[in-house]
């Protein structure tokens, strides 16, 4: 019998996997590729002839800075799309194409005015024929054509072998898009409210509800990994198959230093620790030490420009030296070793990384936790539903984006945090807690040498440990006082360290040096301030996304105030309970920890409730005040939010009847709200930034975009 069913189950996987598959490539080849259907007919007209154009030696046109504009007269023929053959020997770069005609609607070229808009300028990378296609939309007959070709910082001249006009578009199976397409379609059928997956619970099934766990985190990890080699930019390792052109031809793996020469900080200070300073080895400029305040940047820059010599930017000065306020963990656990062992800057992206594996893991191992040993009721499926956007909607992903010194401490924070919560999890079910106690206090402490406001994380530890050592009174007995020492003890060394650190370049041991660094505004003197909280606070978790009708669909946020002071602000992409509907939860959250209240005697789950919830507001207000409304600061807060929410979710799951209409329709509600902040998510790794793929390679990028714009 169990083999039979054993058979009839593969059978229907391999079934469910085919239909998909076949699903996915009809809408492969019929939607993603539908122009090539509705152009199949057309009668391809080729009109170089007509270009007045300068001809190269290779019989190519030439457009150049003083002559890029093609125009054609008198052609008397329905247009509806032209290619622009741009020659592929060329270097690759992106360019604007801006098109006018006139049509029978219009007998002069028509612009934008305050009643309707023009023709818009397109974006065409020269090296790929996919965006060489312009589709149009005129009105009978197309008299004259002009076709404009500029752009920023375009290298002239131009090559284009020809102009066609009505060409018919090339079928395209691209692999890549098919996978995607089967991998949602695959997601949405695994998590459809009636899943077989939701009746497999944790407790009854644990070997293999591990095995299917440890194969999602997998694919996670392979995800992340993915994405961020991606950014090949901004990685700082090369092989002879990536990043070739700064391999050395000699190792297996080369580093080098990514994003110019104010973003070596963490490399110079283990350079300078390894000789024995606690300062970089570089010396200010002499201007620098002799001005009266050296923290305000447009004195900075007055004298920069006036002397030539440059200045570090973004480190702390103080006393006649370069130091680095970024916390001192990630130099010691990364960079200093490295660089005894190769002499060589340590890739700061694989740090993040390495990082954010350990988050994944982490948190994935936090959750299963709770899931397995303060619930009864929790499912594979509502597991693996939660754990998803746990991880990609945390704001990790954008630090994957931007894999550099500013979001590896803010990584590493993280990353000691869930696995300092686990262990104490762990801690707190045995017998002789007291390693898991040291290691779980020693990962919580370490947070204060990266990201010192998520020391309120350890505050957690209130509500986990009162009713065992107050309540209970283990405090005062022998084997309890031990405990807590253990408790205690991490803490107490990792900021004895710490503070001589402090105490040592800045001479006070609570002063991390933030306040001298050399950034936008003089840090000396920045305060804290009530008038910078409204717009925080809106920024930060109201503020509803800038959408476009373009993909990816996404843009930077308006940014507007009525504080009459200096705000920091970078491009943000709306705030969290705007873009994660799935944290509208919290609006329930008294009702639901009343519901666990009266289910046990105990009020821990309540306490770390109430304390992530605070937490993630102080910490967020923290980041304001500090430095600034930043989008990487997202990961500051978020994860506290979402897991407060996980934490209902399961409160609420407890009370719901298996198998029952109303559980089916949450989840269907769940998965919706889920979906909803994934996509998010999703979109906010592919929006074009300054210094991202998207600006160093853009002509590459345009070719991505072309595998979801596939309409025009």
């Amino acid at each position: 019998m169990t083999l039979h069913l054993h058979g009839s189950v593969i059978r229907h996987i391999i079934t469910v996997l085919v239909i998909i598959a076949a699903i996915a490539a009809m809408i492969e080849t019929f939607i993603f590729n539908m122009n090539y259907w509705l152009t199949s007919g057309y009668d391809c007209i080729n009109i170089s002839d007509r270009l007045t154009l300068q001809k190269n030696s290779d019989k190519t046109y030439k457009l150049t800075e003083l002559n890029h504009v093609m125009e054609f007269s008198n052609l008397n023929k329905e247009i509806h799309n032209i290619r622009i053959d741009f020659d592929d020997e060329q270097a690759a770069q992106t360019v604007q194409v801006k098109i006018n005609f006139t049509d029978d609607a219009h007998e002069t070229y028509f612009y934008s005015n305050e009643y309707a808009e023009g023709i818009p300028s397109r974006t065409v990378a020269t090296n790929d024929d996919s965006t060489e296609y312009l589709k149009l939309d005129t009105a009978g007959y197309t008299n004259n054509l002009r076709i404009e070709v500029t752009g920023k910082d375009i290298n002239y001249p131009i090559k284009v072998n020809a102009v066609y006009i009505n060409n018919v578009y090339p079928f395209h199976f691209q692999p890549l898009r098919f996978w995607l397409l089967v991998a949602i379609m695959l997601l949405i059928y695994i998590f459809r409210p009636r899943s077989a997956i939701y009746k497999y619970y944790l407790i009854e099934h644990p070997h293999a509800s591990k095995a299917c766990i440890a194969g999602v985190v997998a694919i996670e990890i392979w995800m992340v990994c993915a994405f961020l080699f991606f950014g090949s930019n901004l990685v700082g390792v090369a092989t002879s198959n990536y990043n070739s052109g700064s391999w050395d031809r000699k190792s297996l793996v080369t580093s080098y230093a990514v994003g110019g020469e104010n973003s070596q900080q963490y490399a110079n200070l283990a350079k300078a620790m390894a000789d024995g300073k606690l300062y970089l080895e570089e010396d200010p400029p002499d201007w620098l030490v002799s001005m009266d305040n050296p923290y305000d940047r447009g004195a900075r820059d007055e004298v920069e420009k006036q002397t030539g010599e440059e200045y570090l930017w973004d480190v702390a000065y103080y006393n006649g030296h370069y130091y680095v306020y970024f916390g001192v963990v990630p130099v010691i656990v990364f960079y200093l070793p490295f660089y005894l062992l190769t002499h060589t800057a340590f890739p700061t992206a694989i740090g993040v990384l390495i990082s954010c594996i350990a988050f994944m893991l982490g948190c994935t191992a936090l959750l299963d936790r709770f899931a397995r040993y303060h619930f009864k009721r929790v499912s594979l499926g509502l597991y693996l539903l939660l754990q998803i956007p746990l991880i990609f909607c945390s704001g990790i992903l954008y630090l994957i984006k931007f894999p550099t010194f500013y979001s590896l401490p803010i990584m590493m924070a993280l990353a000691f945090t869930v696995w300092g919560l686990y262990l104490w999890m762990r801690g707190r079910r045995c017998d002789r807690p007291h390693g898991w106690y040291l290691g779980g206090s020693l990962c919580m402490a370490l947070v204060l040498g990266c990201r010192p406001q998520l020391m309120v994380l350890s505050l957690v530890a209130i509500p986990l440990f009162w009713r065992r050592y107050i309540t209970k009174k283990r405090l005062f007995t022998r084997r309890g006082a031990g405990e807590v020492a253990c408790l205690l003890a991490p803490y107490v060394l990792v900021a004895a360290g710490i503070m001589w650190y402090n105490k040592a370049r800045f001479g006070s041991l609570f002063d991390f040096g933030s306040a001298y660094n050399l950034t936008t505004n003089d840090m000396t003197k920045r305060g804290w301030d009530l008038g910078r909280i409204p717009s925080a606070l809106f920024a930060f978790f109201l503020q509803t996304p800038h959408t476009t009708g373009v993909f990816p669909f996404l843009s930077a946020c308006t940014f507007q105030t009525t504080y009459m002071g200096q705000t920091i602000k970078e491009a943000t992409f709306g705030g969290i309970f705007a873009c994660f509907p799935i944290l509208w939860i919290l609006a329930f959250v008294k009702p639901i920890l009343s519901m666990r209240i009266k289910a046990r005697s105990t009020r821990t789950i309540a306490g770390v409730v109430i304390v992530l919830l605070i937490g993630g507001v102080l910490v967020a207000l923290a980041d304001a005040e500090m430095a600034g409304i930043l989008q990487r600061y997202f990961a500051d807060f978020s994860f506290m939010f979402l897991l407060i929410v996980i934490l209902l979710i399961f409160i609420v799951n407890e009370n719901l009847k298996p198998e029952s209409s109303l559980r089916r329709t949450v989840t269907c509600i769940l998965a919706g709200l889920i979906g909803i902040g994934l996509l998010y998510s999703i979109l906010l790794c592919i929006v074009p930034e300054t210094s991202w793929y998207s600006d160093t390679y853009s002509w590459a990028y345009q070719g991505i975009l072309r595998l979801f714009q596939f309409w025009t």
